[in-house]
């Protein structure tokens, strides 16, 4: 079950001395950025924004194919089982990207997580996802994930700012070179906490039982159709698809 407080596994983390309490302060000054994106996409969208929590960890992934590249998740959508069997999709953010990330780029993977969280749902919906495709290599899976999403603009049209935002930032998958020199630098090498995830693990996996557990409110399902539906006319938008996610 995740916790009603974001910043719990954080408090954690400082309680047993695996992070500082001055990373923690960092943290925990910058929170409001989390929570004022989080508003931002809600109110671009108009769909609450789901369940998330701060993991007080660096996230990387190593390709078996690629053992020289290093992959960082700044964050991550993960359906999981809750204690009373139910099935609910939550944003993992990590503690990083909230000490090092600018605003704009908070804001942006923020709002990305929230569009891979509407595309789960949608596929789910449809129970189109039995499994999802596995990729062996760190360019295969960015490629992937930027190819199959939502359009952005669809779901924040009134926020062109946000559009923006995403549009840099996910070019051709995630890139802030800034943003990751700070991580390796002020957290990995400092040797605070970092969770490694085989690159083909990050994929969904979920048999038809536990799709079926899903919640959904006809609203939603209502929006998520109308964002699928929403035809975008103006062309200087028209690849925008193709460097969304």
């Amino acid at each position: 079950m995740i916790s009603r407080n974001p910043l719990r596994k954080v408090e954690d983390a400082l309680n047993a001395r695996k992070i500082t309490q001055e990373v923690f302060q960092i943290i925990s000054d910058r929170y409001h950025i989390v929570t004022e994106g989080v508003k931002r996409v809600e109110a671009a969208s108009d769909v609450r924004y789901p369940s998330y929590y701060i993991e007080p960890s660096l996230v990387i992934s190593i390709s078996e194919l690629e053992s020289a590249q290093l992959g960082i998740f700044f964050a991550r959508t993960m359906p999981i089982v809750t204690e009373d069997k139910r099935l609910e999709i939550v944003v993992q953010i990590t503690a990083p990207l909230i000490a090092f990330g600018s605003i704009g780029t908070i804001h942006a993977i923020l709002a990305h997580e929230f569009i891979h969280y509407l595309d789960l749902i949608r596929k789910i919906m449809k129970m189109g996802i039995l499994s999802d495709e596995v990729y062996d290599t760190l360019f295969e899976s960015s490629y992937a994930d930027s190819e199959r999403l939502l359009n952005p603009r669809a779901i924040f049209r009134p926020d062109p700012t946000l559009v923006n935002h995403i549009s840099r930032r996910f070019a051709d998958g995630f890139r802030d070179l800034r943003l990751e020199k700070k991580a390796i630098d002020e957290w990995m090498n400092k040797g605070l906490p970092i969770l490694r995830i085989p690159i083909n693990t990050n994929i969904v996996k979920l048999p038809v039982e536990l799709m079926a557990m899903l919640e959904v409110d006809p609203i939603l399902k209502e929006k998520i159709g109308k964002f699928e539906n929403t035809k975008l006319r103006h062309k200087k938008f028209k690849n925008y698809v193709q460097y969304s996610s």
